[in-house]
This record gives C-alpha cells, structure tokens and sequence, in this order.
C-alpha cells in the first residue's frame, strides 16, 4: 500500500483568507500526517460498519473514543509544527503579531 505522494512548496493559507505566507513543511513529517489521517479515516469507515452491522452501542462507544484520540493525536503534531515551524518564521519575517492571532482564532474554533 505504499504510494508515492510529492508535497510541493505551496502558498498556504491561514483563517478565512486573512493572510498568505509561503508555508513549507518537512515531507518526511507532511506524509506521516497523512498516514496517520489514513488510518484515520478507516477506522471511521469500520465505525460506520458496526452501525450498520447493529452492534452493541457500547462497543462503537469505544471505537469513537478511539477515533477521536487518534485525531486529537494529529492535531497536537500539526500545532506543534505550526508553533515550531510557522510562528518561528513569522518572528523571523516580523509578523509575529499576525500570525499569533490567526492562531488564537483557529484555537478558539478548536477547542471545545
């Protein structure tokens, strides 16, 4: 199952188009991302089999968790990348202000 996936250099995006910076990550980490995000997505397609399957509520319970954890995991990667790689170039560029608070905005959707 291994697939051969080129992450380009691209223009990323941040907020509702609030700012555009370069946005360069690491490949090595970008498909560990997508992996896991993989791996992700077929646990959600074996919850919805146990629905389908009508199998016992508390058992897919679990599976949710697991599956909720698992995203969690992700984005805990992904903030930490943002912090160590985004933020740390904004200091540089002199827009630190800028980028904190697209920050904030996005923890604030985020976080329950």
């Amino acid at each position: 199952m291994s697939q051969d996936v080129t992450y380009p250099h691209t223009e990323h995006h941040h907020g509702e188009g609030q700012s555009t910076h370069h946005h360069v990550h690491d490949e090595d980490s970008l498909r560990r991302i997508v992996n896991r995000l993989s791996r992700i997505e077929g646990h959600i397609r074996g919850v919805k089999t146990m629905v389908q399957e009508s199998r016992p509520c508390p058992d897919v319970l679990v599976q949710i968790a697991a599956v909720r954890g698992a995203l969690d995991r992700v984005a805990r990667i992904i903030l930490d990348e943002h912090l160590t790689e985004c933020i740390a170039r904004a200091a540089e560029e002199g827009n630190i202000e800028a980028e904190i608070e697209e920050l904030k905005a996005a923890l604030d959707r985020f976080l329950p």
